[in-house]
């Protein structure tokens, strides 16, 4: 599976452009599949915010709004319900998994109870399109700072697909918190590589390769 990791969504040309470059086509003749689940777990989202990334009407972090050829709802609380005989063909005939944010372990919990996290790896020809949380789920850790809904394990490991954490929003105006100063202390309290990148920023992983593209600010944590 090929991984495009971002703060806020496709919000620039060049994280666009790494988007298309994963796809090998236009965006107009993929398809995707939306994930609004992590959205569920957050203390500070609603339901509004799950229609708005649904319906491709939050202009803050674009996803679902790029001009997709067709674009699915995967709601992953549902899917235990129907069976993966079920579903997963609608997985695997999908070019793209967009991810919303939200809490990342609620996403995590739901991954593995869903049985998307069991399919994943034969998943080698998708794209992954994480924004926040659905970036940070990918990670082995997202850090205690970032533990909003508690699992039932009360740990703060995730998938570790990719063996660096992310720190999301840096220096975002609406938080306050997620300074540089407080995104080097987080990064001191967990294991391996980590990332701060701002809203600009996204890390595209494909065939091993990891690279940061932006036009805006990040760092390397602990290389």
């Amino acid at each position: 599976m090929k991984l495009l990791l971002t703060s806020a969504g496709i919000k620039n040309s060049s994280i666009h452009g790494a988007l298309v470059d994963l796809l090998g086509k236009p965006i107009a003749d993929a398809t995707a599949l939306c994930i609004p689940t992590a959205g569920y777990g957050h203390p500070q989202t609603n339901p509004g915010h799950a229609w708005r990334f649904i319906s491709g009407q939050e202009p803050r972090a674009p996803m679902c709004e790029l001009g997709w050829k067709s674009v699915g709802v995967l709601e992953l609380t549902a899917l235990p319900s129907i069976g993966q005989d079920r579903w997963a063909p609608w997985v695997r005939e999908a070019d793209v998994l967009l991810v919303n944010g939200g809490d990342a372990l609620y996403l995590y919990h739901w991954m593995r109870a869903s049985g998307l996290t069991e399919l994943l790896p034969s998943l080698t020809d998708k794209i992954w399109v994480g924004l926040s949380a659905g970036s940070m789920v990918m990670t082995p850790r997202i850090g205690k700072d970032f533990v909003g809904w508690s699992p039932p394990s009360g740990s703060d490991e995730t998938l570790g697909v990719v063996d660096f954490s992310i720190f999301p929003h840096l220096d975002h105006p609406d938080l306050p918190w997620n300074t540089m100063v407080n995104a080097e202390r987080w990064a001191a309290g967990i294991e391996g590589r980590a990332y701060a990148i701002d809203d600009e920023t996204a890390i595209k992983v494909a065939d091993g390769r990891v690279e940061v593209v932006s036009e805006g600010h990040w760092k390397l944590l602990r290389p």
